[in-house]
């Protein structure tokens, strides 16, 4: 006997839309950013999720399926720190300015789990707590839903992974904590 095939879903209904959700999908948040992928809801249905382009899905988004049901998306909980301190802004700026995705309330900021980032922030004078919790981080500035990892932390791969967006490194070339590139005509320092 096999199983039956996947229900497709190729719209997205953002948070707000007003519908009632038929079910649910619980997603960490790399799980959130999606095209094309297999998903089983709460309660056991595959949905095949097959969209035009790659999106940033957030908690309360739906997933519209091909024979009407919609599927809402919780994000689920998941390994965080959680940064607090006398100087929260200058820890945020700290934090974006490692292009980390960063989940912000007036008391505390929240980031994936990552010993390198976590070292840092000791280093400034934060407290660092480990929790597990939904990661609702705040979304890109230019309305793409994510902010892009730059490759310094330890959940990025490594202290700094050899990548391309605008500028070169060498194998000798000194990659301290300062230093110029351009993302895309948006350059900055770093």
């Amino acid at each position: 006997m096999s199983a039956a095939a996947p229900i497709p879903a190729r719209e997205v209904l953002r948070a707000g839309h007003g519908r009632a959700a038929d079910d649910s999908v619980l997603l960490d948040y790399d799980a959130r950013f999606l095209r094309r992928k297999v998903v089983t809801t709460t309660a056991g249905a595959r949905v095949l999720v097959d969209l035009d382009q790659a999106v940033s899905l957030d908690e309360g988004d739906a997933l519209v399926c091909a024979d009407g049901r919609l599927i809402a998306i919780d994000a689920a909980p998941e390994p965080l720190a959680e940064v607090t301190g006398d100087d929260l802004p200058r820890l945020a700026w700290h934090i974006g300015n490692r292009h980390t995705p960063c989940e912000l309330s007036a008391t505390a900021l929240r980031i994936r789990a990552d010993r390198v980032m976590e070292d840092m922030l000791h280093r400034l004078g934060a407290t660092v707590t480990p929790l597990t919790a939904p990661f609702r981080p705040e979304g890109g500035a230019y309305g793409q839903g994510r902010t892009h990892g730059h490759a310094h932390g330890e959940a990025e791969g490594g202290p700094h992974q050899h990548h391309s967006h605008g500028h070169s490194h060498t194998e000798t070339q000194d990659h301290g904590p300062v230093h110029d590139h351009d993302h895309d005509g948006h350059g900055h320092r770093h």
